[in-house]
């Protein structure tokens, strides 16, 4: 029990501080509910969920105004869903994708409380929920929080010999990123297995159920693609006719973007995710790498092997993979959370102790020190609301001083957590609202539909998914600029030396808020980095 000082007592047990802190972290991750979502593949699926619900089309998926091809139905169907119950909005685009992260935080308490104890469980939910790109994910809404939910919830089931569920499971995470889902799933459970020599297990009947009931469960989007591609080879996708959806699902998205002999082409570096992870699960990615190195140098003393295969597998398969990305690691939290909360926990002795302490009181220092120069350096318009938001974790500091003793174990992981806290709502509330000034899409729809409310506008060599979602009328796409059109001043020169009289209605900055860099970032150098977007009438 943790008592205060005083004339009178205060008792507040463990479980309690652990109950508000988890509170607070749960809470977190719908700060950035009503932030205008992120170009370019956060706009570009809300578009296409809203374009479900307005064709009433909840089998072919289409973008830029054509057969869309790319990512699996599950994530849009979700947003679809929550589009049809709640209107079109940024917050019921968002919502589905957080329940289903604080989902995946639910059964990553389960599964850790199964294999150890409930201490690790509770602490692994707070890693989870305060890892740095997890956070940032629920603004820059993809497929991740999804995959996140369902990858931990499937393993659950599956170690817990609940062959449905574990295979419902199983085969929405294939909906929502195609085959490589199995890679954490079946990492986990055979390779806990095959490492505890449970030959018998590995052999067991029920897997062939569940591979069976996976191959049902994914019957939707077969369908899906069948329908949408394979049944017209006439449709040009890719550039070409005659292109199978089956084909993209089972080989193309999958093994032809490992091998990089896919349509759709990346270039890796076997050494990216290694040095991503030091930010991505900022507060906590020194620990994590010593958990790793820890239990790989006690292979044999462990008592479990799900969390490291599962990670390690899947970690190593993007590592070697030309087609990189920092949110795909997100999947894989749940595991990194487990592994590092019980790392924390088992510390014992006096070096180990001193280790985690001096390590994150150095991160609680740096990230503070990150925090004030980002905001001296980009000076939002709401340059002093920080200091609520301190004077915030000031009290909460205050309250754990009195709670706990600040050279404990406790003390060091939940002001952790508080510094975390702090950051991100900083990011969610006041940095990234500012930024999303300098999106245009989304400045220009607002204007749009204040000033020309119902007004089909067109497209003009200026794409942006964001006013695509964000506009209420007719987006066009036209060939040639006639009425009211969305462009750059380039084209709007060009389109003038043509002999058309172009009328500019209204310019906005323009700026990819996903692709930060320092001339933006800067408020100095912030003129010479914005391009422009405009709003213009054109006649001929």
């Amino acid at each position: 029990m943790l008592t205060t000082t005083g004339t009178r007592s205060f008792v507040l047990s463990e479980k309690q501080v652990w109950l508000l802190i988890t509170a607070m972290v749960v809470l977190l991750q719908f700060s950035a509910l009503f932030v205008p979502i992120l170009e370019p593949d956060g706009a570009l699926y809300a578009g296409i969920a809203k374009t479900m619900v307005l064709k009433h089309d909840y089998w072919n998926l289409y973008a830029d105004g054509h057969d869309w091809l790319d990512k699996p139905h599950f994530p849009f169907w979700m947003a679809a869903i929550s589009f049809q119950l709640f209107g079109i909005h940024t917050w019921s685009y968002k919502l589905p994708a957080i329940l289903f992260l604080l989902m995946g935080a639910w059964y990553t308490y389960r599964f850790a409380l199964a294999l150890y104890d409930e201490k690790v469980a509770r602490w692994a939910v707070c890693i989870l929920l305060t890892a740095e790109h997890l956070v940032i994910s629920n603004n820059d809404v993809r497929a991740e929080p999804y995959l996140t939910g369902l990858i931990i919830a499937a393993v659950y089931y599956f170690y817990r010999r609940g062959i449905l569920l574990g295979a419902f499971f199983t085969a929405c995470a294939i909906m929502t990123k195609g085959l490589f889902a199995l890679v954490p799933v079946c990492a986990a459970i055979g390779g806990h297995l095959l490492f505890t020599r449970n030959w018998k297990e590995v052999l067991h009947l029920r897997w062939l159920l569940a591979a069976l009931l996976i191959a049902l469960f994914i019957t939707p989007e077969l369908y899906s693609l069948y329908q949408q591609f394979d049944a017209h080879p006439e449709k040009i996708v890719f550039g070409t006719t005659g292109v199978s959806g089956l084909r993209f699902f089972f080989w193309d998205s999958q093994f032809g973007r490992f091998m990089n002999t896919g349509p759709i082409k990346g270039s890796g570096d076997p050494f990216f995710f290694f040095h991503t992870l030091l930010w991505a699960f900022l507060p906590w990615s020194v620990m994590l790498y010593a958990a790793v190195i820890l239990f790989i140098r006690r292979w044999k003393q462990q008592k479990e092997y799900y969390c490291i295969c599962a990670a390690l597998a899947t970690f190593a398969l993007f590592s070697l993979s030309r087609f990189q990305l920092p949110h795909y690691l997100n999947i894989i939290f749940p595991f990194f959370a487990i592994l590092t909360a019980q790392y924390i926990l088992s510390l014992q002795t006096e070096k180990g102790l001193k280790f985690f302490r001096i390590t994150q009181y150095t991160i609680i220092i740096l990230v503070a020190v990150a925090g004030v120069v980002i905001d001296l350096l980009y000076k939002p318009a709401m340059h002093y609301a920080w200091l609520l938001l301190a004077g915030a974790l000031l009290l909460l500091y205050l309250l754990l001083h009195y709670w706990l003793d600040k050279s404990t174990r406790q003390a060091v992981f939940y002001r952790t957590i508080a510094i975390s806290i702090l950051l991100n709502l900083y990011l969610n509330t006041i940095l990234y609202p500012d930024m999303m000034q300098y999106q245009s899409g989304s400045t220009a729809a607002a204007y749009a539909n204040a000033h020309l409310p119902g007004k089909p506008i067109g497209l003009y060599q200026a794409n942006s998914y964001a006013f695509d979602f964000y506009l209420q009328a007719p987006v066009l796409r036209p060939d040639s600029a006639t009425g009211l059109i969305f462009t750059t001043p380039e084209a709007v020169a060009s389109l003038q030396q043509q002999g058309y009289t172009c009328t500019v209605i209204q310019s906005f900055p323009h700026f990819y808020v996903s692709k930060l860099d320092l001339p933006f970032v800067r408020k100095a150098t912030r003129a010479g980095a914005l391009g422009e977007r405009e709003l213009v009438s054109v006649k001929k």
